[in-house]
């Protein structure tokens, strides 16, 4: 489908065109959305009429629900009505299921990646991706050489969306959520050779305000694996120097001044870092095939700025948009939750009226009180034996008192006390 088509569909549904726009790209990229996102999409006041009517809208139509979130006055909205999926030809999308609440961050930030650039077109299944670089390397326009990858799943890893606007350039996105750099040094090795294939194209990597600290970190892990091109001589000394790590060469036989242990030692020393420990477990498996070193074009179209790399970095706190997890409980929500339980549970529930008459079912774990001192337990006793003695007085039919006989049944000794 065409993107026109996908807004068509949506405005079939009742919609305008602007909010159906938003919603496309909501379903293709995060399958939530917060309301300060369609705000500044639609160029309207955040928490105005027309921003508050369209999620109205969609909650009052079951085509969306309202989350709640940690923060008291958050909302998390999440698309989720399959007919609304259905038409826009995303009928498997994993964005319809319920978002773990690890996640919700991640797609927020997806979703405003996306949101910079509305009106390129966006592959987000791998499907598509794949065929686009299909279509580039029959082209002839990719370079033959290219860093190997051990296996298929290597090649354009992650679910982060491709963009390609009008005039052919590539937008690719990398959304980061931890503070090092390994998986996104895996990816840019994965997605080489579509760079390699693209005459332009832009790397857009957006943070949380959390990580603003590490951004100098993912640039400099950019220009290490895209721009810092291995000559011969250094693919030679990796070499080497993986083999005699992965031997544990037991350098204590040579020589203390061995040429050998010289170069060990200065190989340590430059070869340290993320970068070659990521080439060192691909060496492991591929040999010297993983040191072949990125297609020229990759590191001539950053020289001469024909790509780019962009780093966002979101003003919004979206940890306050973490769903609440059912069951939990905010400051001063106590009552309103157990004056629901009942509906909730249905007439099935165990309900608890009194915590010490109904341990088991509201949850207590304090024992009952058993006497487990023997001095007590003996007093317990001595009790129930002086009750015993006791005569049992009893009104005569003269209205005289008199004394019970013997053999009147008493208060039994080892009846367990009562607490």
């Amino acid at each position: 489908m065409t993107p026109a088509d996908r807004v068509q569909a949506v405005v079939d549904y009742g919609f305008t065109r602007r909010e159906a726009r938003f919603l496309v790209l909501v379903m293709r990229h995060a399958g939530v959305c917060v309301r300060h996102q369609y705000a500044a999409f639609a160029g309207i006041a955040n928490g105005g009429d027309r921003c508050n009517a369209l999620f109205a809208k969609l909650v009052r139509r079951g085509f969306a629900v309202a989350v709640t979130c940690v923060h008291p006055r958050a909302r998390l909205y999440h698309l989720h009505h399959k007919p609304l999926y259905h038409a826009i030809g995303e009928v498997h999308s994993r964005y319809r299921r319920t978002v773990p609440a690890r996640a919700v961050v991640e797609r927020l930030l997806r979703l405003d990646a996306a949101l910079l650039t509305p009106e390129i077109e966006w592959l987000t299944t791998r499907s598509a991706k794949h065929a686009h670089l299909a279509a580039q390397t029959s082209a002839g326009t990719s370079e033959p050489h290219a860093p190997h990858l051990q296996d298929a799943s290597d090649l354009l890893p992650g679910t982060f969306p491709i963009g390609i606007d009008h005039e052919g350039r590539a937008m690719v996105i990398y959304v980061a959520t931890k503070p090092w750099t390994d998986d996104f040094r895996s990816f840019l090795a994965g997605h080489v050779p579509l760079l390699a294939a693209m005459r332009t194209w832009t790397l857009r990597l957006v943070l949380p305000s959390a990580l603003r600290r590490v951004v100098a970190d993912y640039q400099r892990a950019m220009h290490e694996e895209l721009e810092s091109r291995l000559d011969a001589q250094t693919i030679n000394d990796l070499g080497w120097y993986f083999f005699h790590v992965r031997r544990r060469t037991n350098w204590s036989e040579y020589p203390s001044d061995s040429p050998v242990i010289t170069r060990f030692g200065r190989c340590a020393t430059v070869f340290s870092g993320a970068r070659f420990m990521r080439l060192y477990r691909c060496w492991l498996t591929a040999r010297e095939a993983a040191l072949t070193p990125i297609p020229a074009a990759v590191s001539e179209a950053l020289a001469v700025g024909r790509a780019s790399l962009e780093c966002v970095v979101s003003p919004h706190d979206y940890e306050l948009f973490a769903p609440v997890v059912r069951g939990a409980r905010r400051p001063g929500q106590r009552d309103a939750a157990e004056g629901t339980a009942g509906e909730e549970e249905g007439e099935d529930a165990s309900r608890g009226i009194n915590g010490s008459l109904n341990r088991l079912i509201n949850g207590s774990h304090r024992p009952r009180y058993r006497p487990t001192d023997r001095s007590l337990r003996d007093r317990f006793a001595d009790n129930a034996f002086c009750l015993q003695q006791l005569p049992i007085i009893a009104p005569s039919t003269d209205g005289a008192a008199f004394s019970a006989a013997p053999d009147t049944v008493p208060i039994s000794a080892e009846a367990e006390p009562r607490t």
